[in-house]
């Protein structure tokens, strides 16, 4: 298990720092520390404004996972950001390491959401109602999976959200799997809650591992959002307590060709950051 970060603030930020102007920060977030909230003993916001920086955060992402955070700067900008999200315009990719195989190319994961017990999410439906579909895909013969629950089988008795996730099989090898996970929709745990309950955990979950001994393999990759009046495409690689789980398990060249398994598309309007100087 991952011991929150000891860091300062003004070591986390620089550090961390992927992106920033007037508008936003993108901040490359350690595992083991959350971004807000009142069941912590600190966070990144706490940090930043005991450091005399105030910052608004536009979404979040688990104490347990690293990765892309975004702030507004100034609450001013914090609306447009954050509807960014809500209207869901916001490309986002999460990497994912499992010690499982067997996942198709791609897939879609629609299982509704319910919190159960002691505000854990789980899936609000019985395990064994999960309807499993492979096809072949569109462009090639590479399968394609597909999971949801019928309609009448969602449970009734909770208020239930409904959710989707894809994914994208970017390497496998041995029994570890490489994914890149978008959550459609954006709910607490949805990508940690929906790969577990297709039979394909994340590695070091403590959710479902409570053996967990390494942190947990997700971690928030790529953003693209509208900022600065041009679409902003962010970036942050996985650091290497990401890789030192699965080290003797992957190839050595894997960390650094993420870039090339999966191109960002063509861009023309990406302004340059940071700025150099005239």
């Amino acid at each position: 298990m991952t011991n929150t970060p000891t860091l300062s603030w003004p070591e986390l930020r620089a550090g961390g720092l992927v992106f920033e102007d007037d508008e936003m920060l993108a901040l490359d977030k350690p595992a083991g520390i959350s971004v807000m909230g009142e069941r912590h003993d600190t966070d990144l916001v706490r940090l930043a404004a005991a450091a005399g920086e105030e910052l608004f955060p536009v979404h979040r992402i688990d104490k347990a996972t690293s990765g892309l955070v975004l702030f507004a700067r100034e609450l001013r900008y914090h609306g447009d950001l954050t509807r960014q999200f809500q209207r869901r315009t916001v490309d986002k990719g999460y990497l994912v390491l499992t010690r499982t195989r067997g996942l198709p190319a791609a897939g879609t994961v629609e299982l509704p959401l319910s919190v159960g017990r002691k505000n854990r999410v789980r899936i609000a439906a019985n395990r064994g109602d999960i309807v499993t579909r492979v096809t072949a895909g569109a462009d090639s013969a590479d399968p394609v999976g597909h999971w949801s629950v019928p309609a009448g089988a969602v449970f009734g008795h909770v208020r239930s959200y409904p959710s989707v996730t894809t994914f994208r099989r970017l390497w496998e090898g041995g029994d570890v799997t490489l994914l890149l996970a978008t959550p459609v929709s954006g709910r607490r745990h949805q990508i940690r809650v929906h790969l577990a309950w297709i039979g394909h955990p994340i590695e070091g979950d403590p959710l479902f591992d409570r053996a967990a001994t390494s942190r947990t393999l997700l971690h928030s990759w790529r953003l693209a959002l509208d900022s600065g009046g041009a679409r902003r495409r962010l970036e942050a690689q996985p650091g290497s307590d990401f890789w030192a789980p699965v080290r003797d398990l992957v190839p050595p060249e894997l960390p650094g060709t993420l870039s090339e398994l999966l191109p960002w598309p063509e861009q023309v309007d990406q302004p340059e950051w940071p700025p150099q100087a005239d």
